[in-house]
């Protein structure tokens, strides 16, 4: 996979890239490379923001600045772009990053990522050069770079070659394995500490009542979730 990074911090990436089993996929071939929106703006002083028209707080990234980023780097109108990789900009009223969003992406061969800052995109760029608008979550960062790498980590971390057993990313929370619930609990040694012992049928031996017994808790976990949500 090949995951282009448009953003005004791009050194905030070389501790992620350091991560182990980011570090992994990128042996194993897939690259992260990142592009400072300032080494390719066509305005004076680096500047890439502007203030609102309407009025209002903040400042907002300037369409022309990711047009001029986007063509130096690709080489084509970003409008066409779309066409051949998904262009994906961060920001919270976008599409909720789930397990599922995550898994589509993972199968893709490309990914460019666009990290809003101050007060966001200025809309054209959303409506002419992204594919997708993607959210971590319903509230603001201060910007898009950190978004950036929850979705990279949510996706890197399912290619080949990431984790150290392959099954570890296949029965996760949220997983179609789980059917979309979250995880079971898990526990380690010691079977007994200050009083609180591991569920005895973990340490009973039964494969199969142990996997009734997982499946069991991730549901209730689930209903749980739902309750809180209110969606129950």
């Amino acid at each position: 996979m090949n995951v282009d990074v448009f953003t005004l911090f791009p050194e905030w990436f070389d501790w992620f890239s350091s991560q182990r089993h980011i570090s992994n996929v990128l042996a194993d071939g897939s690259s992260l490379r990142c592009v400072n929106l300032r080494d390719h703006t066509p305005l004076s002083g680096r500047q890439v923001d502007d203030m609102p028209f309407g009025g209002g707080a903040g400042m907002v990234l300037r369409v022309d600045v990711l047009d001029s980023a986007l063509q130096a780097h690709y080489g084509i109108d970003p409008v066409l772009l779309r066409e051949q990789r998904r262009v994906i900009a961060l920001a919270p009223g976008g599409r909720l990053l789930d397990d599922a969003l995550v898994d589509e992406l993972a199968g893709e061969p490309a990914l460019t990522l666009l990290c809003g800052r101050y007060e966001g995109f200025d809309e054209r760029i959303l409506e002419h050069f992204a594919s997708d608008v993607v959210s971590i979550g319903r509230y603001v960062l201060s910007g898009g770079e950190l978004a950036a790498m929850v979705l990279c980590d949510a996706v890197m971390r399912k290619l080949p070659g990431a984790l150290g057993h392959e099954e570890s990313a296949v029965e996760e929370s949220f997983s179609a394995a789980l059917g979309g619930h979250p995880e079971y609990p898990h526990y380690t040694r010691p079977a007994e500490y200050r009083g609180w012992r591991v569920p005895q049928v973990l340490l009973s031996g039964h494969h199969q009542r142990i996997e009734s017994w997982r499946r069991e808790r991730s549901q209730e976990r689930g209903r749980e979730l739902s309750r809180e949500a209110g969606e129950d």
